[in-house]
């Protein structure tokens, strides 16, 4: 079966979960070379829960040390910056010093184009 026919079969069977987002592994929001620590998967899992919490369902939190990096899809920008305060709150209360909102648009793999294993745009380099 299809991501598509799984959704629609559990759209047809009423669970709550049918359209819920991808969730990939939180130490996918860590940089390449950076310690993944239970602490930070603990404080990445709070942000992230907490932006849920404010409607948001498109987005990524990413860890930069004591910045927290807002990856959100083109259509949830307006909601995020209708709710950055409190937003700002959440993420500082997970243990975030400074908050930033990724101007660029959410999109799987961001980490991967960072340390060069995946071009700028998703496309595998070329050797």
């Amino acid at each position: 079966m299809t991501k598509d026919e799984i959704r629609a079969l559990s759209l047809q069977l009423g669970l709550p979960t049918w359209n819920k987002p991808q969730q990939p592994c939180l130490s996918s929001r860590i940089p390449y070379g950076t310690a993944v620590t239970a602490e930070r998967l603990a404080q990445l899992a709070q942000s992230e829960m907490g932006l849920r919490s404010l409607g948001l369902r498109e987005f990524r939190v990413r860890y930069h040390g004591e910045v927290a990096r807002i990856e959100v899809a083109d259509d949830e920008l307006p909601l995020l910056l209708e709710v950055r305060a409190q937003a700002a709150t959440l993420l500082r209360a997970a243990g975030f010093r400074f908050i930033s909102v990724d101007l660029e648009a959410f999109r799987t793999g961001r980490l991967n184009e960072a340390a060069g294993l995946v071009a700028l745009g998703g496309r595998v380099p070329r050797a």
